[in-house]
């Protein structure tokens, strides 16, 4: 049995967290927000007041915020991580976040002596509360390898990727083929409905063939066909559209920094932003389709 530190106890954080607790582990969690820091207590996890509590005597520590500026504030603010967890601490973020805060914290953490990996999840809220997600773990060998062993109760897939930054490196490009096959899922979902094809024999097809993509078998936007979908609950998030508008906003300002064209991705951001602006930024991502179908007005 270990003891974990976990700060950030949201969508994500908060079922990893539990599953860590249903392997035997001792987890402290903080959140600032009370209520899913309730939730976690409800599930096995030791609800700490402060991140000095959440992280003392801890043998790991995970964190799972939302934008690369909370994960600095929680390393590298005067009560943070580096301010109070023992430098014997095992350090994992597992947020998605930027590529040049992931270096910031990982040379923050070398300065202080602390082992640290970037690993961010593939998999949703789904895969988060079954423990089947994909971690991509980037970092210093030994390091990755401790990090995978405490990793293992909530994960499907834990794929070492390299050095430093590299797991978020993963993440990025994954998340940005992502959101391109889910706007091309709902543009040929509309337009095979337009042209008379049964939803189900469509996807029956598209599915087998070579319009296939795990957004398609996954979070298919026209209702009625996929059990997994957002699109069967009112489009209840299984990912936000501002999350995936944040995580294609990485891609594409890793982009401009190597001088990478991303033509289709800067589109899909634009229909992204074009969802929230209508008032669907709480909304699951595959909200998308209502651009499409041009209901998105009536539908928010």
């Amino acid at each position: 049995m270990a003891r974990v530190g976990w700060i950030g106890l949201g969508n994500m954080g908060g079922f990893m967290s539990v599953n860590m607790v249903k392997a035997g582990h001792e987890v402290s969690g903080y959140d600032l927000n009370a209520e899913v820091l309730a939730a976690a207590e409800a599930g096995g996890v030791r609800a700490a007041s402060s991140i000095a509590d959440a992280v003392a005597d801890a043998d790991v520590v995970f964190t799972m915020l939302p934008k690369g500026e909370h994960a600095r504030a929680v390393y590298l603010g005067e009560d943070g991580v580096f301010a109070h967890a023992g430098t014997s601490t095992l350090l994992v973020d597992s947020s998605t976040i930027d590529i040049e805060s992931a270096q910031a914290l990982h040379d923050a953490a070398i300065a202080a002596g602390y082992r640290f990996v970037d690993a961010p999840v593939s998999g949703g809220i789904s895969g988060a509360e079954a423990a089947t997600l994909t971690f991509m773990v980037g970092g210093e060998e030994g390091a990755v390898k401790d990090a995978s062993a405490f990793i293992e109760p909530m994960a499907g897939n834990i794929i070492p990727t390299g050095g430093p930054t590299t797991g978020q490196a993963a993440k990025i490009c994954n998340n940005l083929m992502l959101f391109i096959n889910l706007a091309a899922a709902a543009e040929g979902a509309v337009l095979a409905d337009r042209l008379g094809l049964d939803k189900q024999v469509f996807w029956d097809i598209a599915s087998v063939s070579s319009g296939d993509s795990w957004a398609l078998r996954t979070w298919y936007p026209m209702p009625g066909v996929v059990p997994t979908a957002a699109s069967n609950n009112d489009f209840k998030p299984t990912f936000t559209t501002e999350l995936a508008n944040k995580d294609i906003g990485l891609a594409i300002a890793a982009a401009e920094e190597t001088g990478t064209p991303l033509e289709i991705g800067k589109h899909v951001q634009e229909l992204f932003q074009r969802v929230i602006d209508a008032g669907g930024s709480g909304k699951d991502c595959s909200l998308i389709i209502k651009l499409v179908d041009g209901s998105l007005d009536s539908s928010s």
